[in-house]
């Protein structure tokens, strides 16, 4: 999604919140923004033009966005962040769906093996430090939603070249041969063909 598209985006979002709404982000958010400066925000565009300052929301970093709208109840508008951050990046997508079909069999089977290596693996999979830091403040303790939140970024960085062979060949940097092997056997319970073969 472009600056463009994401402002029309936000837009749409400050209109549809409530003063309730505003002001539980603004809670949620405390640690992160200063007393005075939380005090003289009057609408959602006001915060959300912070965060951007901030480094907290840009047009390939929604998620900090989505997972606060989520925390107060309002999945709609969240769904909207995310449902368009999706179409934009499929709208350049040439991934076979083949392809697609083996990711999704491979994320499956990492975030339920993968637990606290996650970071480990994402820094071979080339994830920025910032990314890291970014998904393990979203799901401090849930191992599994930060399994799945660190793929969806590789794999939004990654695009239309995202691959299962560097997911398995990443895992098997980190020496998470078992679940490089896990995945194999899954593609092959699927009908795909082993990649090591």
């Amino acid at each position: 999604m472009n600056a463009a598209h994401l402002n029309v985006v936000l837009l749409e979002i400050s209109n549809q919140l409530s003063n309730e709404n505003l002001e539980s982000l603004k809670f949620l958010v405390r640690s992160q923004i200063g007393k005075q400066k939380l005090e003289r925000i009057k609408t959602g565009l006001q915060l959300f033009e912070v965060l951007i300052e901030r480094g907290r929301l840009a047009s390939d970093q929604t998620d900090y966005l989505a997972n606060l709208l989520g925390q107060i109840h309002r999945e709609d508008l969240s769904d909207k962040l995310n449902s368009l951050e999706i179409q934009s990046g499929n709208s350049n997508n040439d991934i076979s769906d083949a392809e697609k079909a083996k990711l999704d069999i491979a994320i499956e089977v990492i975030k339920e093996s993968l637990g606290k290596n996650w970071r480990k693996l994402g820094r071979k999979l080339r994830v920025t430090e910032v990314k890291l830091d970014s998904i393990s403040t979203q799901h401090p303790t849930d191992l599994e939603e930060t399994a799945v939140e660190l793929l969806k970024e590789w794999r939004k960085s990654r695009a239309a070249e995202a691959r299962t062979e560097e997911l398995i060949a990443a895992l098997r940097n980190c020496q998470l041969n078992l679940t490089a092997d896990k995945i194999q056997e899954q593609f092959e319970r699927e009908g795909f063909i082993r990649l090591d073969q």
